[in-house]
């Protein structure tokens, strides 16, 4: 077997399970989630043996098959084979198949079991079509993908109203980013005659005016497609309300995934965003930093133990987009990798939690878990504080990378660098309250006072995650994705570094002072009004309830009387009516009667001649 199939292997092997599954294991849980794990699982062992034989180079960068030909629009179905592909392979396939492991825990009494491993391995094939793909059109297919499969596992409880909204939510909203994206893609096609990524880019290192004026536009429509997977703002209010999933896939969304697609589409394309010309950059850096500090207070107020990691989520996310923002996309890929491990890591010691609590997701009717749970303690602490940016773990090197890039003159400014370090408190502030609330203290309701741990089908995926989430750090992922995108700037890292170690110090300090041995939450009663708005969420749902959706409404309310009394009532039936009417009274003189007919041809004469003369 040639090596270059491997990717291809690795890549149809979760859809041929999806396939597996819906045709013939529907009504056996133990095998549709057999045949699921497995497929994931595998594609990660091939996936390390591909690296292994090959290394994050190989020989031939993109395996390559004739697909679509329409004129002169030739476009190829490719895998792209580098550093950039190869490590968010293993991301994918690593994370996401701990994910699928946990899984058959958590989901075993659930009787829609096998629709939802269905559900995942589509989702993973859609996944790994983004990761791998060569060109445009065939990552918006699994950009598209995506957005079906999410939307399934989002409403996975469909017969719930609140989880079926969140779906719908989730689709619609991406779909508004993917409108963009698609105008974007039809720009480039009409630039550059070609769509494959490698293609444009020997162009516009050819000519780095080629896109001329629509520099700035293209590279912002392209960054639409961003907004919506990865939830940046104004299209971030489907993220939270995702949570309405199963946990498993809050943690898949969440951590190596769909939102991920958003930042590693950005980094595939950034010389799109970095051409000639184009100011897209800085309008995405802020956006980014918007998001960032938006979630983060957010979450500050959020009592439901995964909405504060969704929100979280949301503001690393926003990190990213930031990095991007600020041409440094190494550092934006470094956390995305590092955030992947520890986000999922957290999502599922939540579910945990939530497992053993029998679904109580509370955090203040939670408490003294901290000895009853210690395997779902000791990692998710690890996790959190990895996500806070405590040296050694992981989480303290690639946001340490992303402070230091935004205060770099270059591309960056003390604004958005301050931007970064508001973020980083509030980060830990959050965290230090859930760890402090949930796992401390007294027990505050009946479930948490009998809690116990989860079974190792649960615990052991948390270990496994809890190593890369420690050492993700020393791996040389940095060194990995700067071959290829380009190395950090390194000037200001001794002054991130000690913002960011400063920033964990003083935040949790407060947040300790706020939240050790509390029954119920003091902040309410210090800030008041602003603690409520963010408790509600900045009111943004309301606000487009009351705009977009109204106007919406107003205009399908007015589209629907035009197209019922002017189209089908006016030029439809009135046509169709005065057609008929006038048939009616010509058949009235049809009477058969020779007298009649001689009547009315004299009186005829007569009228033409009184006429005439």
């Amino acid at each position: 077997m040639k090596l270059e199939i491997i990717p291809w292997i690795i890549l149809f092997l979760p859809m041929l399970a999806a396939a597996g599954i819906t045709l013939f294991t529907l009504k056996s849980r133990d095998q549709s989630a057999r045949l699921s794990i497995g497929a994931i699982v595998l594609g990660f062992v091939l996936s390390v043996f591909f690296i292994a034989v090959n290394g994050w180079g190989p020989l031939k960068m993109e395996s390559v098959a004739s697909w679509l030909e329409v004129g002169p629009l030739q476009v190829d179905f490719g895998l792209r084979l580098d550093p950039l592909s190869l490590l968010m392979l293993l991301i994918v396939t690593g994370v996401g198949g701990a994910i699928h492991i946990y899984s058959y825990g958590y989901m075993h009494d659930d009787p829609g079991a096998p629709r939802y491993f269905a559900g995942l391995s589509l989702f993973t094939f859609s996944m790994l079509g983004i990761v791998l793909a060569n060109n445009f059109l065939q990552m918006f297919i699994f950009w598209e993908l995506v957005g079906l499969s999410s939307y399934l596992l989002i409403g996975f409880w469909f017969e719930r109203p609140s989880a079926a909204d969140a779906s719908k939510k989730a689709f619609l909203t991406n779909r508004l980013g993917d409108f963009g994206f698609l105008l974007g893609i039809l720009l480039i096609w009409d630039t550059f005659g070609a769509l494959n990524f490698s293609a444009i880019q020997v162009e516009l290192i050819r000519n780095p005016q080629a896109l001329g004026a629509l520099a700035t536009v293209v590279g912002l429509l392209v960054f639409c497609g961003a907004m919506g997977k990865s939830a940046q703002f104004p299209l971030h209010v489907w993220l939270p309300d995702a949570m309405e999933g199963p946990t498993p896939v809050s943690a898949l969304i969440h951590a190596a995934t769909m939102v991920a697609a958003g930042v590693y589409m950005l980094c595939r394309v950034f010389f799109l965003l970095d051409a000639s010309g184009s100011n897209a950059l800085e309008v995405i850096a802020w956006i980014g930093g918007i998001t960032a500090l938006l979630a983060a207070l957010i979450a500050v107020q959020q009592n439901d133990i995964k909405r504060i990691l969704a929100y979280s989520t949301l503001s690393q996310l926003g990190y990213m987009v930031l990095a991007v923002g600020v041409a440094s996309p190494t550092p934006a890929m470094y956390h995305l990798t590092t955030h992947a491990f520890f986000k999922a890591l957290l999502f599922l010691g939540a579910g945990s939690v939530i497992h053993a609590l029998h679904h109580e997701q509370d955090i203040w009717k939670m408490g003294a878990l901290k000895n009853k749970m210690p395997v779902t303690f000791w990692t998710f602490l690890l996790a959190t504080l990895a996500l806070c940016g405590v040296p050694p773990l992981s989480g303290f090197f690639s946001k340490d990378e992303i402070i230091a890039a935004a205060l770099n003159p270059e591309h960056g400014s003390v604004w958005l660098f301050l931007l970064t370090v508001g973020v980083a408190l509030l980060t830990t502030f959050y965290m230090a309250r859930l760890v402090l609330v949930a796992f401390f203290g007294s027990a505050k309701s009946h479930e948490a006072g009998h809690a116990h741990e989860s079974p190792k089908v649960m615990t052991v995926p948390l270990l496994a995650l809890a190593l890369p989430s420690a050492a993700g750090g020393f791996l040389g992922i940095a060194h990995l994705y700067g071959k290829q995108l380009g190395q950090a700037h390194a000037d200001y890292h001794v002054l991130a570094m000690a913002v960011s170690v400063g920033a964990v110090i003083f935040s949790f300090a407060f947040a300790w002072g706020l939240y050790w041995n509390a029954e119920r939450d003091p902040l309410p009663e210090k800030i008041g009004a602003l603690a409520r708005a963010m408790r509600d969420r900045f009111y943004f749902d309301e606000l487009y309830e009351a705009t977009v959706i109204k106007l919406q409404e107003i205009a399908a309310a007015m589209a629907d009387w035009f197209d019922q009394w002017i189209i089908a009532g006016l030029a439809v039936r009135g046509i169709h009516g005065t057609t008929e009417l006038f048939g009616r009274a010509l058949r009235l003189v049809q009477t058969g009667n020779l007298q009649t007919y001689a009547f009315l041809f004299v009186l005829s004469v007569a009228l033409l001649l009184f006429f005439v003369l």
